[in-house]
């Protein structure tokens, strides 16, 4: 969750109503983030402190001794099962709560290599192996993972290794004296089939290497002068009321890169993590989480995380990217880990903003803050090179602009904006427009945070200010550098709620049986990107945004002319919600009346509403019109009803629907159909066509299909839900792309070729304009066209 645990709001904000009104008003009417800090700070109380860490205490983030043999116990059932994924997930688990060069840790490496063996990750499992060796494997135990390491080699093709292996492993045996136990008996029998294979198969075809991302073919093709990270395709603007903004130099066509940014800084979102409470019977979580699945510092999945030393909560997928994250900022935030999660995502990502400062020359940001603790007025760099003041409309020429000497916040002084923490610092925290309550929430929880630092003895970051101007500043419960950075990170916490960009990936949902897989876009990590922030907000926006790990690629949605705006959307979107949910979101989050377009028109529409959530006539299916009671829009039916009652069937039906979401999901594919039918049946009674209900219904009977190999029922229910996918996110949205490739996955396995030619062809034009060549989805297009194409011409017959 982005901000603290509800009982610390909860506590919080009840110790803000028993303020007396005097200091409620001092805090309220602060002018700047110190002023807030400090008087906010003062007011945090032992007692408020023991209570955090009391809720704190109730995440798991320690080692714990006796947790890797549960869960290696719970791996070795998902083993058994042969469900190889799950059992590397929890012998992953069963590594992080363990310490260092013990037989736990030893074990459940060797275990986990087992699944990665058969799940084909050869390589991987070679690592684990010699992990499980590292940290010293029961010598007794040792024939067992040679055996499997030579196995690696030898489908890896590497045959020299592993005849040094197959050696080894025939001298180990010939060590040991009595050979009696049946295991090693089948063992050496494995070992001479095994040796044989090598000496007499000589292996002449070559193992490709994984699906590479494309990486390279997603490079700006020319980089921006002046902004980092930002092609040259674009500019930086200053506009009177909007403030920074990207301008497009040149016409832009559908899907040219605009934007490839690296995070500054993401901090992983935990997912569901409940804290423990002491009492019940399960003490330790078997359930998966993105913590579990992605590396804490590049965001790469993987099944063979690395865990940190000292915590149970960090893991990596690389011993590289362990040490990279612990010199920057891991070896303070190691032993905060249950506070953290206790504070929430945004309270973490401003302290490791300031860690990260850390590593920069930020004097000038020290002199800012530390001009701000005493009433100074903040001081920003000067800018030599002039930017544009648009004063007429952004699709004007350049011309029309006036040339001011006026710096751009988060620039520096040759004018250069860039990925870093000058540019990260100059986000506007919109301190005037949260609320005193919201403001004293950050305050106390980074006041909190401060404390245990220096309980810790945690070394504040480095700063050219003079000590005894830093003694002057201080107060008797804070360290002066601790005082300078709790600022900074009030000021950080303040920036996200507007300036936070969710990090996200595809995830495939449903069953693993499924032949067709689904997928949804899930939050990731919350990430700080400084040129992504600097494009503004439309309903209807002209870009696309995706990410690769911790990267962002902005591309153009559709053909954008010279002197408009690049514009993105800050998450309500046209398609998803109506106009004044999208106002009222974008109101209370981001501070500002959107007037784009889509508000514009859509305040004229009919009175139905969006088409995917109109309810329509029973007699004659026209669309119902109005608020309480809604009549029938032909004119010549006198048909009406109550709202009330529409939502109520409304209601009844997405239940029955869940519950045949259940049956399918469980396997009971008849029954599944069979209810599926039924709410077809009453969603054509009182629905519009389009409504999102009857797209989900055709999804869910399309999946059914699918898993029982009906491929033509399945294609052709599955037509009925891309109608409605088009209708609501449009025909070049990413939703659609998604959609057009399961269709694609249908027709490929149904073996009607031209159809799968076809839709493959317009799903690729869809999605590369959204992920570009580098996607999975792409990859798997391609192989699925690359097969069709090879295949000899199939007889006349029925499609699918």
């Amino acid at each position: 969750m982005d901000l603290p645990v509800d009982e610390w709001k909860s506590y919080l904000l009840q110790k803000w109503s028993l303020l007396p009104a005097s200091i409620q008003v001092t805090i309220s009417t602060a002018e700047t983030l110190s002023e807030i800090f400090l008087h906010s700070s003062s007011l945090l109380q032992p007692e408020d402190e023991m209570f955090l860490k009391r809720l704190s205490r109730g995440y798991l983030v320690g080692k714990d001794s006796d947790a890797p043999l549960f869960y290696r116990e719970e791996g070795n059932k998902k083993f058994q099962e042969k469900d190889y994924t799950g059992a590397a997930v929890l012998y992953s688990k069963g590594i992080s709560h363990s310490k260092p060069n013990t037989r736990n840790i030893s074990l459940c490496y060797a275990n986990r290599s087992a699944a990665l063996f058969h799940l084909g990750q050869y390589e991987t499992c070679l690592k684990d192996i010699i992990r499980a060796q590292m940290h010293g494997y029961p010598e007794r135990l040792q024939p067992k993972i040679m055996f499997r390491k030579a196995e690696c080699l030898v489908t890896l093709g590497r045959l020299q290794e592993a005849s040094q292996t197959i050696n080894d492993l025939e001298s180990n045996f010939a060590a040991r004296l009595t050979l009696a136990d049946s295991p090693f008996q089948i063992l050496q029998g494995n070992l001479r089939h095994l040796k044989m294979k090598v000496q007499e198969k000589n292996l002449t075809e070559t193992f490709p290497e994984p699906l590479a991302k494309a990486f390279e073919d997603m490079d700006l093709k020319e980089e921006n002068e002046q902004i980092s990270s930002v092609s040259s395709s674009v500019r930086l603007c200053m506009d009177p009321l909007k403030g920074r903004c990207l301008i497009a130099t040149k016409d832009i066509l559908p899907g040219e890169l605009l934007v490839k940014e690296d995070a500054f800084v993401s901090v992983l979102n935990p997912g569901e993590m409940p804290p423990l409470h002491h009492g019940l019977d399960g003490k330790w979580d078997t359930r998966v989480t993105s913590g579990d699945l992605y590396c804490h510092q590049c965001l790469k999945h993987t099944l063979a995380i690395i865990p940190c030393d000292g915590c149970s909560y960090a893991k990596y997928c690389s011993q590289e990217c362990m040490q990279q994250a612990w010199e920057l900022y891991h070896s303070t935030e190691c032993s905060l880990g249950g506070l953290l999660l206790t504070l929430g995502v945004f309270c973490h990502v401003a302290l490791r903003l300031t860690l990260l400062a850390r590593f920069e020359d930020v004097g000038k940001i020290i002199r800012t803050l530390y001009d701000e603790i005493n009433n100074k007025d903040i001081c920003l760099p000067k800018c030599k090179n002039p930017v544009k003041i648009l004063n007429h409309s952004l699709g004007e020429s350049e011309e029309n602009g006036k040339m001011l000497e006026t710096p751009v916040p988060g620039c520096d002084v040759n004018g250069k904006y860039e990925n870093n923490y000058n540019a990260v610092f100059h986000l506007l925290p919109h301190t005037e427009d949260h609320s005193p309550e919201h403001k004293f929430l950050c305050a106390l929880s980074v006041s909190a945070l401060c404390r245990q630092l220096e309980a810790a003895s945690v070394q504040a970051p480095a700063t050219d200010v003079k000590s005894s101007q830093l003694k002057a500043a201080g107060t008797p419960e804070l360290c002066a550098d601790l005082n300078i950075w709790g600022v900074a990170m009030l000021r950080h916490m303040l920036q996200l709620q507007c300036n936070a960009q969710a990090i996200t990936t595809i995830q495939q949902t449903g069953s693993k049986k499924n032949i067709i897989t689904d997928s949804r876009q899930v939050r990731l990590a919350t990430g700080i990107f400084p040129a992504v922030s600097l494009l503004n907000h439309s309903c209807s926006p002209n870009t696309s945004v995706s990410f690769i790990n911790t990267v962002a690629t902005i591309r153009a949605s559709q053909q954008i002319g010279k002197g408009q705006e690049i514009l993105h959307c800050y998450g309500p979107h046209e398609n998803r919600m109506g106009v004044a949910e999208r106002q009222q979101k974008l109101r209370s989050q981001y501070f500002f009346d959107c007037n784009c377009p889509a508000c514009q028109t859509e305040a004229h529409r009919m009175a139905t509403g969006p088409r995917w959530e109109a309810f329509s006539c029973d007699r004659c299916r026209a669309l119902m019109q109005g608020d309480d009671v809604l009549s029938c829009g032909n004119r010549s039916c006198a048909e009406s009803v109550g709202r009330d009652h529409l939502v109520s069937r409304l209601q009844d039906l997405q239940q029955q629907v869940g519950m045949a979401r259940k049956l399918l999901r469980n396997g009971k594919l008849e029954q599944a159909i069979q209810q599926l039918l039924e709410c077809q049946h009453d969603a054509k009674s009182f629905l519009s066509t389009e409504h999102s209900m009857v797209g989900e219904i055709e999804d869910g009977l399309a999946q059914a299909y699918a898993a029982l190999g009906n491929w033509q029922k399945s294609a052709i229910h599955l037509q009925k839900s891309l109608q409605v996918v088009e209708v609501r996110h449009g025909p070049s949205s990413v939703e659609m792309g998604h959609e057009l490739f399961k269709l694609a996955q249908i027709f490929f396995n149904g073996f009607a070729v031209p159809e799968a030619l076809n839709t493959i062809q317009k799903a690729e034009e869809v999605l590369l304009v959204h992920y570009g060549p580098c996607s999975g989805e792409i990859q798997e297009l391609q192989k699925m066209k690359s097969c069709l194409l090879d295949l000899p011409p199939i007889p006349a017959g029925p499609s699918v």
